[in-house]
């Protein structure tokens, strides 16, 4: 948090600098800045609805519960598919992580979710348009494969 504030204030300054050393094109950033945040505010206020609306009824107790020492293949298919629907950066996905393994997530289906949050979905269209679509099923497959194996290396290793 408070580096975010730092940055703000050092690019804050930045525009102050540049508007007294005279240079125009401070006000043509400024317009174009407020014009991205003008088309990107729908999108924020989104994520912020989703985020609250998830926070309301998904417990992470009843989220662990799937994820503790008992669980079987069942968690492992979960982190899976988890991961492979996973969007937006990894730092968001932290928190939640690790009060999940708080509660008893077990380390190999962390390394499972995030190996399989290199599939992005989004993507694949412009993938299989640039590789084809048996290069891109193949690498999803081995994507998959790869996952599977970290998650059982990491608990054969180090979960006991």
């Amino acid at each position: 948090m408070k580096t975010g504030f730092i940055m703000l204030s050092l690019v804050i300054l930045s525009y102050i600098a540049l508007y007294f050393l005279g240079s125009d094109t401070v006000f043509v950033a400024l317009r174009d800045s407020f014009k991205t945040l003008k088309e990107l505010s729908f999108v924020f206020v989104m994520v912020f609805v989703m985020m609250f609306i998830i926070d309301m009824f998904v417990d992470d107790k009843k989220i662990a519960k799937y994820f503790d020492t008992k669980s079987g293949i069942k968690a492992y298919f979960i982190a899976l598919i988890g991961g492979i629907l996973s969007h937006g950066s990894s730092y968001a996905w932290y928190p939640l992580l690790q009060s999940l393994r708080e509660k008893g997530m077990k380390d190999s289906l962390l390394v499972i979710f995030l190996y399989a949050r290199s599939i992005k979905l989004p993507w694949l269209p412009m993938m299989i348009a640039y590789f084809g679509t048996g290069f891109t099923i193949i690498l999803m497959f081995y994507i998959i494969i790869g996952s599977l194996a970290q998650g059982f290396i990491v608990k054969k290793l180090y979960e006991k």
